[in-house]
């Protein structure tokens, strides 16, 4: 029996938009995608469903699953592992039925997760985890109020947040320890960040010697490196050592958006988390609260710099504090239109563009197209034409996850 989703309008992820469009899919796979009327003859047993806008299902390039109620490193760092698995798999539902059905998962409770998503306990993305995120004594990752050898030994209490390694040995096996466990991505942090007490987000952090280090033993495994940067220093370093991609860019101007161009890197911005900060005066710490406001204007208009010069952007939101933000990761593609995307390009960063952030690990993902996977939803309205969609899961009338429906009425 196959799927047989028809639809008002079909976008395909990369591509122009398709009116009367058809997607047929068999298991995993999908079959065809593409105008209704060239569709293969339909059989009487074929699930049919007529929506008014289908299109792939989005990729999450920037999550975490860590169970916090609190944006507080300190707390997620002490809280009780169990606790915080228990939560998580909410949020991993959650974020499913917002349309999200990829998630580069980077930093947080990942490993865990995933396997028991994929044998079918909890409903949930496909996870691509990359583990623990690798950090230098003092830098963004280090959970500074708390004694270093805690730190250091998170991992055995069941909370593997971070890894620290100073030197190019101790980063070699720290992404050794990475891939060891299955990591997909590896994530480090470049630059300083908000949440962290001591540093400042436009500090670089790993030594030139100790990023090479890092890209080159991922490389050899054929995994590509997320690089958390703020400041342009940590940018600039980041992408001279080969990074993938460079995760919220706060402080990217025209120089550095023409070395992303010039290396093929990714820019995740991760607008979503930077808006949620300065609406949480009362719960961050002030450090934290402080940070977020010094950012984020530079942040602002560094997205409008990247789209303007073109720079290649994917979908990623960093929500990190568990409850109602989960399914609502869809509105950084309205954040993504507001910093001059068109839909459609916006539409693609949340698709098609998501896989590239996984390098050689890249499934055939995040487009309607044949043989991809048969991850696909739908919205209620065409999207491309009514931004109020973007943020509100009760908008996604149907999530198809390999083909099966998971969410919305048969």
């Amino acid at each position: 029996m196959a799927l047989r989703v028809t639809a008002d309008t079909l976008i395909p992820g990369r591509g122009d938009p398709i009116s009367d469009g058809a997607v047929v899919a068999d298991g995993d796979n999908i079959l065809y995608a593409g105008p209704a009327a060239d569709a293969p003859p339909p059989s009487p047993e074929d699930a049919r469903t007529h929506v008014p806008a289908v299109m792939p299902g989005m990729w999450e390039v920037h999550g975490h699953f860590v169970g916090s109620p609190v944006p507080d490193l300190e707390h997620m760092a002490t809280a009780d592992a169990g606790s915080l698995v228990a939560r998580s798999t909410a949020d991993v539902t959650a974020t499913l039925a917002g349309g999200i059905t990829s998630v580069r998962e980077v930093g947080g409770l990942g490993f865990s997760l995933k396997p028991v998503v994929d044998e079918g306990t909890i409903a949930g993305p496909r996870i691509y985890p990359a583990g623990a995120i690798l950090s230098t004594t003092g830098g963004h990752a280090d959970i500074h109020g708390l004694p270093l050898d805690f730190v250091h030994g998170l991992g055995d209490r069941g909370f593997p947040f971070s890894q620290i390694c100073d030197g190019p040995s101790s980063c070699l096996l720290a992404v050794r320890k990475q891939l060891r466990r299955g990591a997909s991505v590896i994530k480090i942090c470049a630059s300083g960040g908000v949440l962290s007490e001591v540093d400042h987000p436009i500090h670089q952090q790993f030594s030139h010697e100790e990023l090479v280090t890092i890209v080159e033993e991922a490389g050899r495994a054929e995994r590509v490196v997320a690089a958390h940067c703020h400041g342009k220093p940590g940018i600039v370093a980041a992408l001279k050592a080969g990074v993938k991609t460079i995760e919220h860019g706060s402080y990217l101007d025209e120089e550095t958006a023409q070395m992303m161009l010039d290396t093929d890197a990714i820019l995740v911005p991760t607008r979503f988390v930077i808006d949620e900060l300065l609406r949480m005066e009362d719960s961050l710490p002030a450090y934290a609260y402080r940070k977020g406001v010094m950012v984020a204007d530079h942040h602002a208009m560094a997205l409008k710099t990247a789209v303007a010069a073109g720079v290649k952007i994917a979908m990623g939101t960093d929500i990190f504090v568990s409850g109602p933000m989960y399914g609502r990761n869809s509105l950084e593609v309205k954040l993504l239109i507001d910093a001059g995307m068109t839909p459609l390009e916006a539409v693609e960063a949340a698709t098609a563009n998501g896989p590239l952030t996984l390098g050689p690990q890249a499934p055939l993902s995040g487009q309607l197209r044949e043989r991809y996977e048969a991850d696909i939803i739908a919205f209620d309205a065409n999207p491309l034409e009514d931004e109020t969609v973007w943020g509100d899961p009760d908008r996604v009338t149907h999530v198809w996850k390999a083909g099966e429906l998971v969410k919305g009425p048969a």
